[in-house]
């Protein structure tokens, strides 16, 4: 197997652990009013522009991934992004998978489902970890956009898989 699909593989793999989790304090739940993420706990540790592109990122792949069960007048569902590491190269010149070197990005946070008057009604804890070469070529132009824009997406896909409809 090419190195390149080594790199997919580990992914889906690191992403089947780390989603793998049972949603069982998440009320099965067919429609969401809206969706939404706060990265406040990313803002308060300083992650400032980083964690404002994760946002933007996230609330699109949430909106994707849970395009069918958004509308009506059900409890909102809001992501909270309590943590981020997007992993440096280190190693041979800066090239990933020299050396044996490889680097994992990973995001944590918890997906509330949230009632009209801002009660908590269930929640479902996530880490997702890709490996950092998921957003392509490191030597590429808005390299780390798109290590967030991936990372938010499979957080997105496992977390629509995980959450329990009807």
């Amino acid at each position: 197997m090419p190195p390149r699909s080594w790199g997919r593989l580990a992914g889906l793999l690191l992403g089947a652990v780390a989603g793998s989790a049972a949603a069982s304090d998440f009320p099965a739940t067919p429609l969401f009013s809206d969706i939404r993420v706060d990265v406040r706990p990313l803002l308060e540790k300083g992650a400032g522009l980083q964690a404002e592109a994760l946002a933007a990122d996230l609330t699109d792949a949430l909106r994707k991934n849970f395009a069918g069960r958004i509308g009506g007048r059900g409890p909102r569902l809001v992501v909270v992004v309590s943590g981020l590491s997007l992993r440096p190269y280190a190693g041979s010149g800066g090239r990933p998978g020299f050396g044996g070197n490889f680097q994992t990005d990973y995001m944590e946070g918890e997906a509330l489902l949230v009632g009209p008057k801002g009660q908590v009604l269930g929640r479902h804890p996530q880490m997702t970890a890709t490996p950092s070469s998921y957003g392509g070529a490191w030597y590429g132009p808005q390299f780390e956009g798109r290590r967030l824009a991936a990372i938010a997406d499979i957080y997105a896909q496992w977390l629509a898989r995980d959450l329990p409809r009807e």
